[in-house]
């Protein structure tokens, strides 16, 4: 059974997702600021931590930090929050997923399986992904249809298709690829990403597997 620590100061939003996540056989614990979720998810080592930001004693990007000090679990953030750059740190401190309250029950589920997935796939890399109409084949860097990437257009593609359905920040995706020192230069992204879905996406203007998060990042859906 799969086990959730869900971290938020609301009492009845904590009640109230522990009734749900239950009734879907989920393993839930609950904690209602940011030193118990510590100490909990240190003495229970979930499976996934679903993390409001807007703690009473310590801010939920410290508590993410405080997790990845040890632990690479799976972190969903819940804010109401809805400011990019908040979304943005979160992401940089090593969360895998953002939502903003208000939200939907079922979108919540939905990033849940999401990320459950991922985590449990790790190791199992995917060798080969559909994106369209075209097939990616990772080994040996072939797509069909005799599709070419560019160096730069592949390893941006591989970030992606390697974590589905996560969002991949702008930060990390200027670090892993051009490095440190291009922070800033987010156009970069625009272009090569703009590039990517010309050659990939059936209808270039309307993506669905080569997402952009506004202010964020991107995500592959497959």
């Amino acid at each position: 059974m799969t086990r959730i620590l869900v971290v938020d100061d609301e009492p009845q939003l904590l009640r109230a997702l522990r009734i749900n996540l239950a009734a879907r056989e989920y393993d839930v614990a609950v904690a209602a600021d940011g030193a118990a979720a510590l100490r909990l998810a240190a003495d229970w080592h979930p499976d996934l931590v679903v993390l409001d930001l807007g703690l009473p004693d310590l801010d939920g990007v410290e508590v993410i930090h405080g997790l990845r000090g040890w632990t690479k679990v799976p972190i969903i953030v819940l804010s109401g929050r809805s400011g990019s750059l908040d979304k943005v740190g979160a992401l940089d401190a090593g969360a895998d997923d953002y939502v903003t309250k208000p939200f939907g029950i079922d979108e919540l589920l939905a990033r849940i399986r999401a990320v459950t997935r991922r985590s449990a796939s790790t190791g199992a890399e995917p060798v080969t992904v559909k994106i369209g109409d075209h097939v990616v084949d990772l080994s040996d860097k072939t797509i069909s249809g005799g599709v070419r990437l560019t160096p730069t257009e592949w390893h941006l593609l591989e970030i992606l298709v390697r974590n589905p359905g996560k969002l991949i920040s702008q930060r990390q995706l200027l670090t892993e690829v051009w490095g440190p020192a291009y922070l800033k230069e987010t156009h970069y992204l625009r272009q090569y990403f703009a590039q990517l879905r010309r050659k990939l996406e059936s209808d270039p203007a309307h993506p669905i597997h080569l997402v952009t998060e506004p202010g964020m990042g991107y995500r592959f859906q497959p």
